[in-house]
């Protein structure tokens, strides 16, 4: 089987490699790809907003099946134009996505179905933000309404931070809406769920904790992730069963009922407050960098569970996990998420070895002239598994001190809450 994947970031290395594991791959077409899914597939560039171009590609190619890892090209509809063109897709249609492209879309479904959540409003208007505050206590958390690549999030801290930042997204600093949802701050710990779902049955697939925060102990700005550890010790039975009862059901029951009916990976954003699971956002696709923490605990190959989701037979797999643990540090380059110098030459990358327990996801690189350089700001995940988090963090760190690239940065204190909480470490 021919196999088309759209993406180039580390989630997509990290679903390369997978697929490339599978014994039903023929050859996987990587859309555009990195330097790393360069080694296990043919990079085609191309721009992934450009549906033509790749309806064509997938023709020149003989693409027997695709898989999208961004959000975008999902939210953009480019799964509904694949399917009129006669091509197998894996991904939700263009109304679902809105539950990731529209936080408005997402919270009016949470207000329909009584799913838990922080209080809200949706303002289009400087009064409506006015109005909120009046009866709000600070923090308050401000989200621009659409796709803003992980850093449209605010947590405001007074009057005048709130007022300054909903004006920035009401005056179009963020291309994909100027409208704003204003929540109420939750205390708690974030986790995240995920599920892989076809058109009548959802699995199970996997559980992850993620650090947005660019900084050690959780400070400084959102970024897109600064790395993730995988499971999420967090989430129990008895929290799984309300996340399942309370959040998943009565979200793919809305879609249902709407007939636009879910399919794909389902990544569940949530707080976890006084053991009550409430819903902080949906993806409408593998996470990053949660996905380079899940795809390397899976046991169950790849291909098969995505054929079953565009065939919608999902009941008839049995999806297993390794016991062992799973954590990745994100390399960055420094400026990160701010202004960074782009082509700034990796060179220790060949003396490291990938085994079967460790491994580097490319995500902002590529060859040039046979160098490998940095172009984007994430630029390296380095993951590793085992039985306890503080070694594996500390094999992941050695890892990092061997490459030993200048221009990057670390946090070095990924999964510091789990590690701190459990006295085997």
């Amino acid at each position: 089987m021919n196999i088309g994947l759209i993406g180039s970031g580390g989630r997509e290395h990290a679903l390369c490699k997978k697929l490339f594991d599978s014994k039903l791959t023929n050859q996987i077409i990587c859309l555009p790809g990195n330097a790393g899914t360069s080694k296990l597939a043919k990079n085609v560039e191309v721009d992934i907003l450009d549906f033509k171009k790749i309806l064509n590609l997938i023709k020149l190619y003989k693409i027997d099946l695709v898989v999208i890892g961004p959000e975008e090209p999902l939210v953009k509809g480019l799964v509904d134009f694949l399917k009129r063109n006669k091509v197998r897709v894996f991904g939700p249609n263009k109304y679902a996505p809105q539950l990731e492209g529209s936080k408005a879309f997402m919270k009016k479904i949470c207000a329909e179905y009584k799913i838990p959540t922080a209080n809200f409003k949706i303002c289009t208007k400087s009064y409506q933000v006015i109005n909120f505050i009046k009866n709000s206590h600070y923090p308050i958390v401000v989200k621009a309404d659409g796709l803003a690549a992980g850093k449209g999030v605010t947590i405001c801290k007074s009057k005048n931070q709130v007022i300054n930042i909903t004006n920035k997204i009401f005056n179009g600093k963020f291309k994909s809406s100027k409208k704003v949802v204003l929540e109420e701050f939750l205390t708690g710990e974030e986790a995240s769920y995920f599920l892989v779902v076809d058109g009548n049955n959802f699995k199970f697939f996997g559980t992850a904790q993620d650090h947005k925060r660019v900084y050690e102990k959780d400070k400084g700005p959102n970024t897109g992730g600064m790395g993730a550890y995988s499971p999420a010790p967090l989430i129990n039975k008895a929290i799984e069963k309300k996340i399942i009862n309370k959040i998943i059901k009565p979200t793919l029951l809305a879609l249902r009922k709407r007939k636009k009916s879910y399919s794909g990976f389902l990544y569940v954003g949530l707080m976890i407050k006084n053991n009550e699971p409430y819903l902080i956002e949906y993806n409408v696709r593998m996470g990053d960098p949660e996905c380079q923490v899940i795809l390397p605990r899976l046991k169950t190959d790849l291909v098969k569970i995505i054929n079953s989701v565009t065939i919608n037979k999902l009941k008839n797999i049995k999806i297993e996990w390794k016991r062992e643990k799973s954590m990745t540090i994100v390399l960055c380059s420094k400026g990160y998420p701010g202004k960074y110098k782009k082509n700034i030459i990796i060179k220790n990358l060949d003396k490291i070895r990938s085994t079967k327990k460790d491994y580097i996801y490319h995500a902002g690189t590529k060859f040039k002239n046979k160098e490998l350089l940095s172009v984007g700001g994430r630029v390296l995940n380095i993951s590793s598994i085992g039985n306890d988090f503080i070694m594996i963090r500390k094999k992941i760190i050695s890892t990092i001190k061997k490459i030993n690239w200048k221009n990057g940065f670390y946090r070095k204190d990924i999964g510091w809450k789990v590690i701190k909480k459990n006295a085997d470490y």
